[in-house]
């Protein structure tokens, strides 16, 4: 336990975990859309569904979606932030399986038509864990740098990335992998305890079978 989990996060209220944790999520989608987004769907499961109007939890999601961070005074005027930016903004509740009771998934649409979606769940003290992107299983934390690789399923390609990693001093302290089938579609997930730098990540996005490489920083 780290003086972050007994303290928790420098949020704006009332709920770390409906609010902050909430806030951080949509910071996490916008950052893998790398872009501004003109629509935004937001589905709410468990405690977040029934409970998001009173707690806040639409108002921390939109923030975060707008570049917002846990702290900014501003979270509470996100709804009418976002009309005058452009942003649609659907929200649907209902349930989900085996999800944690504080989870949103969350697509964001650019003005190009580009997409990406994220299932974030909120665990307590601000804390966060992203569990899916782009309907593929993950496993990130928002906690430390990371990357999140989307690339061919192909031999060599884990061993190229992480190479490069270390080749800049990049220390792994998690990573996990899922892929749609033999072949296809796959997505690493790495986080560092290190420094990781737009020059690594721009070495990652120029190896064969790599589609795309997001650094994430902290959030």
């Amino acid at each position: 336990m780290n003086v972050f989990d007994i303290l928790g996060p420098v949020m704006i209220g009332p709920s770390s975990s409906h609010t902050a944790g909430a806030a951080r999520i949509g910071l996490v989608t916008r950052a893998l859309l790398g872009k501004t987004p003109v629509k935004a769907h937001i589905f709410l499961h468990g405690s977040f569904a029934k409970t998001y109007k009173g707690h806040g939890t639409d108002k921390a999601l939109v923030a975060g979606i707008l570049g917002m961070k846990t702290d900014d005074e501003r979270i509470r005027f996100s709804l009418d932030t976002a009309k005058e930016e452009g942003l649609e903004i659907q929200i649907e509740t209902g349930e989900l399986e085996d999800a944690h009771p504080n989870t949103a998934e969350i697509t964001l649409t650019a003005e190009d038509g580009e997409k990406v979606s994220l299932r974030g769940s909120s665990i307590g003290g601000g804390n966060i864990l992203i569990t899916r992107v782009n309907g593929m299983e993950v496993s990130l934390t928002g906690q430390n740098p990371a990357l999140i690789v989307l690339h061919k399923d192909a031999p060599g390609t884990i061993a190229a990335v992480t190479e490069i990693m270390a080749e800049y001093g990049a220390n792994i302290c998690s990573f996990h992998l899922a892929r749609e089938a033999k072949g296809g579609l796959a997505v690493m997930t790495i986080e560092s305890d290190s420094c990781l730098g737009p020059d690594l990540n721009e070495k990652i996005n120029q190896l064969e079978n790599i589609y795309s490489s997001t650094l994430l920083e902290r959030v």
